[in-house]
């Protein structure tokens, strides 16, 4: 049968090249109107063309060409492909074919005049650095449970913030992974304090991450084996405890906790998968996307790029602290 959802990325790749006819070919006979099907010599090529690129085409496929539209590239014609077998159909495909019959291309077109600020949502967030307006917006997508979302979380907090102040607003979006069985519980617990104080929520992103290498240990027996039992409990009692360093109110947190509603962490993971986001950490700056656990410098770089982009002139060059010598052994 047709797999259907991988047809798109198959033509995807064969369109990659622009393909041309060979020049000995003839040109057809029949013109090309705009409303009219491409002409059948015309037709019949494009065709043996998709069946020889796209290697994993199942053999009894149809291969189906729509009529010709208008483009807005000077001198092509816009028609699509449709690929159908044992009654499934992808979905249509664009390409453009030249004025002559003798090229097919295929253009995917990008709308970029936005703010590049909000390509990335952002809204209704803890933040931290400077407010919703500020020229750089960095969205983080984190993973409590993550060792690789808790090395970039310690190396960017608080350098960025001391660095640029309040030029950059900063959000974390959650996306625990399936991989990391309390990654969830733990998005849910410091989201119940977000509801109450952000300044809460990130003490406690801090606090979690700091120690997420031990979450689930029993202290009076390192050796015994990790639950997640006692990560949850672990979890929630770190929880708590900011609860109380803040002054929030406990009973309400308690409720939260307890009922471990995972809805709006869901929608975080539906905005990630969106996104095409495979791995955490994974950071947005101004909708630049940067993977892993990048070093801080490099981070830099790309929010002085960012700054400039907006008309603001970025802090003076980032220079590394350079370690301290080894003293000479005696």
């Amino acid at each position: 049968m047709l797999n259907v959802t991988r047809l798109p990325l198959l033509l995807l790749a064969l369109s990659m090249v622009r393909f041309g006819c060979h020049a000995q070919t003839p040109a057809p006979n029949a013109p090309l109107e705009v409303g009219k099907p491409i002409p059948a010599e015309i037709a019949y090529r494009v065709e043996g063309l998709i069946r020889r690129k796209a290697s994993d085409l199942p053999p009894m496929s149809d291969v189906n060409l729509s009529m010709l539209a208008p483009s807005n590239i000077p001198g092509f014609f816009e028609f699509s492909i449709t690929l159908t077998n044992d009654g499934n159909a992808s979905h249509p495909i664009s390409f453009l074919i030249s004025s002559d019959g003798k090229k097919l291309e295929q253009v995917t077109s990008y709308d970029i005049s936005g703010d590049a600020r909000t390509f990335i949502p952002y809204t209704g967030r803890p933040s931290r650095g400077g407010g919703e307006n500020a020229p750089v917006i960095i969205v983080g997508f984190d993973d409590l449970e993550c060792p690789y979302c808790a090395k970039l979380h310690a190396s960017i907090f608080p350098a960025i913030t001391q660095r640029y102040g309040d030029k950059v607003h900063i959000v974390y979006r959650d996306y625990p992974l399936d991989m990391h069985p309390w990654a969830m519980r733990a998005a849910i617990d410091v989201n119940c304090l977000a509801d109450q104080s952000p300044t809460a929520y990130w003490s406690a992103v801090d606090e979690i991450h700091a120690h997420a290498s031990t979450v689930g240990n029993d202290p009076k027996d390192p050796k015994a084996e990790r639950t997640m039992e006692r990560a949850g409990q672990q979890i929630d009692q770190m929880t708590r405890d900011e609860a109380t360093r803040q002054h929030l109110d406990e009973t309400k947190l308690n409720a939260c906790i307890q009922k471990q509603d995972n809805k709006q962490i869901e929608t975080e993971v539906h905005l990630a998968q969106s996104l095409n986001l495979a791995s955490t950490p994974t950071l947005f700056i101004n909708g630049s996307k940067l993977d892993g656990a990048i070093p801080v410098e490099f981070i830099f770089a790309q929010i002085d790029k960012a700054l400039r982009a907006q008309g603001v002139t970025p802090p003076a060059p980032y220079v590394p602290l350079t370690p301290p010598a080894e003293k000479p052994k005696a």
